[in-house]
């Protein structure tokens, strides 16, 4: 943290939000950014404004003609961490543009008639920025969340097909069944792997790319996203194999390669939902691959 804000942070953080000083009564939030060049994670005390789901905070820089370092972070790298009161929760924050800061901005001015002042003296449009909680309660369809959903989707045909398979190798499937089993098997093997392989190539073919070029400091989350997808390419394909050959398997084999295929997958899933669902969520719903919203149908 910066050593001029250090006794500010301090006093916020053992008093539950509340400080003393020239800041004494103002609404203040703790932003925490990872930096745009050094990715170190600096903490900054900033004025804000409730907006509902979202709190906005101004980049004033106190009237300077530049932006302050804060906002240059937030640029490269949207994911932040937020502490106003006694709350901390993870999220993002994005510039709001056009009239809509423009008239958030006035608020702000007619709230806080420093903020008018600061605008005069900075030779700049100052950016008004929201800050969105990580999840979005409330919001008819939030891109994020979407993702999480897929996920589970994914997860839950993962799980079901791991049952199906150790079912079969148990001898506890339906008797009934036996003679076509294991075409039922692949079946529903080869649709869980086709989902899965749908739903990576929305991702390859628009949100990464666009992530990529408006949040240049997401660029190792997406490198390393993309590196899993190729590992998952390969568990797609063993995994169809193992139950193509399932007849000759050893079952404690089968049952070992299916715990490490899920184990897998379920980390990759959690790593994106923990990296990208704030961003996404925030980014809004243009931003989704034209058949997103399809990829958790039924089978």
């Amino acid at each position: 943290m910066n050593e001029a804000n250090r006794p500010v942070i301090e006093e916020f953080r053992a008093g539950g939000g509340r400080v003393g000083g020239r800041f004494e009564g103002a609404d203040l939030v703790l932003l925490t950014s990872a930096g745009a060049k050094s990715g170190r994670r600096h903490t900054t005390p900033l004025a804000y404004l409730d907006d509902g789901d979202r709190l906005l905070v101004f980049a004033s820089n106190a009237g300077a003609p530049d932006d302050p370092a804060w906002y240059r972070n937030i640029r490269a790298d949207p994911r932040v961490t937020v502490e106003v009161g006694t709350e901390t929760f993870a999220g993002a924050a994005l510039p709001v543009e056009g009239e809509e800061r423009d008239r958030l901005y006035a608020r702000q001015a007619e709230r806080v008639p420093v903020y008018a002042e600061y605008q005069r003296k900075a030779g700049r449009v100052i950016p008004v920025v929201a800050l969105y909680r990580a999840s979005a309660p409330g919001r008819a369809w939030a891109i994020g969340d979407e993702l999480v959903k897929i996920h589970n989707d994914l997860r839950g045909r993962l799980a079901g097909l791991r049952d199906e398979v150790l079912a079969a190798l148990d001898g506890r499937a339906p008797a009934a069944a036996l003679s076509d089993l294991g075409a039922q098997l692949r079946e529903h093997c080869v649709s869980v792997c086709d989902v899965l392989g749908e739903h990576h190539d929305n991702e390859e073919g628009r949100a990464f790319p666009r992530l990529e070029a408006e949040f240049p400091g997401l660029a190792p989350v997406v490198e390393r996203l993309r590196r899993e997808h190729v590992q998952v390419t390969e568990a797609r394909r063993d995994l169809q194999a193992l139950v193509d050959d399932l007849d000759a398997a050893d079952p404690a084999h089968v049952r070992a390669e299916l715990d490490r295929m899920t184990a897998g997958l379920d980390a990759h899933f959690a790593y994106e939902e923990e990296q990208l669902r704030a961003v996404l969520n925030a980014v809004g719903p243009s931003w989704a691959p034209p058949r997103l919203a399809r990829s958790a149908g039924p089978a």
